[in-house]
């Protein structure tokens, strides 16, 4: 009898658990989903410290580097975010007078400046410089590129943009680029020949 009772099984109870709080999902926004991206490109991306001594490249991060068009404002941007993490680290307006300047002895890289990147979540002028792994990639991102200014410099002309509420802080005066670091492009240019996608060997990352 005694080993009839160790073999029976307790019976458990039946006990169903219900959340004190119930939580409704949340759609997470990227502030992408009203916008037509018009290139999608895989890239190193650089900023060039004129704070450090010397001065010098610091790598901002490796990702998707996107041109995005507003469907509302017309306004166009360039977003990057790094891998993993999708931390943001290239976010600015595209104006008719940026221009790509060619990297020296390189066919696969571009600098240029911008007098307000939002990156960091305020705005600052900055020289990025950004590398691809081909040079069909670096030609057509210059395309694209060449081709939203021309489109900036017509809607401008024509006064068909709207302003975006959301970001008007991030306009820049009339378009006109203004690169504070005193070096010159072709000195850029120089110090960013070595810089591969694969590895950044000549630069510093950034956090």
């Amino acid at each position: 009898m005694a080993d009839e009772k160790d073999d029976h099984e307790p019976e458990s109870p039946d006990i169903h658990f219900e959340p004190l709080v119930k939580l409704s999902l949340i759609e997470k926004k990227t502030m992408e989903e009203d916008e037509d991206v018009l290139l999608c490109l895989r890239a190193k991306l650089f900023r060039y410290d004129v704070d450090a001594e010397p001065k010098e490249w610091k790598e901002r991060g490796t990702g998707d580097c996107k041109i995005l068009k507003h469907r509302k404002t017309g306004l166009i941007r360039i977003l990057m975010r790094r891998d993993k993490t999708l931390k943001i680290c290239a976010n600015h307006y595209i104006y008719p007078n940026m221009e790509l300047k060619p990297n020296c002895d390189s066919d696969r890289a571009w600098v240029w400046s911008t007098t307000s990147d939002f990156a960091d979540e305020e705005m600052k002028e900055e020289v990025l410089a950004i590398r691809f792994a081909k040079a069909e990639s670096a030609q057509k991102f210059k395309s694209v590129f060449d081709e939203s200014a021309e489109e900036m410099k017509t809607a401008m002309k024509n006064k068909t943009l709207i302003e975006d509420n959301d970001q008007g802080d991030e306009k820049e005066d009339d378009g006109v680029v203004n690169t504070k670091p005193d070096a010159s492009d072709t000195e850029l240019a120089g110090q960013l020949k070595d810089l591969k996608v694969e590895d950044a060997d000549n630069s510093t990352s950034e956090k």
